[in-house]
């Protein structure tokens, strides 16, 4: 049974993003989140993110200044290089990947810098954060390509679903 709730994960989640919306919308706030520890938990024993690295491979995250500043000391490079070899500004302004996959992402789905990475990263899926409520439109988004976010919501919703 807890096979079948990852077959087809994809397609479910696309199906279900009203439902989640709904869901998110009107949870209780402190509910949620005391249930986010253990369901994170569950989800990274359940899911191998190198066998995914779906968030590597199509999505970048934020570079914030300190994430430029100790990556670009680790490549030992100029900041001004570092980001006019990797980086780019997006709609939204911030510094992200100039391209996909991320430049860092490795054989076997191995981040090259993964001691360094930027802390968005370090913090992806937000699935044990208040993200996952405070940014609904993020958090969406990112179960349609993350099994572990998709894992969460399913597990939060369940109760409605009976």
């Amino acid at each position: 049974m807890k096979d079948d709730l990852l077959n087809n994960w994809e397609k479910k989640s696309a199906e279900r993003q009203k439902l989640y919306k709904n869901y998110l919308q009107r949870a209780d706030k402190n509910k949620v989140l005391k249930q986010l520890p253990d369901l994170h938990e569950e989800a990274f024993a359940r899911i191998d993110c190198l066998k995914c690295a779906n968030c590597c491979k199509n999505y970048s995250p934020r570079f914030k200044t300190p994430d430029i500043k100790r990556i670009s000391k680790h490549l030992k490079m100029k900041e001004g290089d570092f980001i006019e070899t990797y980086l780019k500004i997006d709609e939204e302004g911030d510094y992200v990947a100039r391209s996909t996959p991320c430049p860092f992402l490795g054989e076997n789905n191995y981040c090259s810098i993964y001691d360094q990475r930027p802390s968005d990263c370090h913090r992806f899926p937000y699935t044990d954060e208040d993200v996952i409520i405070k940014r609904q439109n993020l958090t969406l988004k990112n179960s349609t390509f993350c099994p572990i976010v998709y894992y969460v919501l399913e597990k939060l919703v369940k109760p409605e679903r009976q």
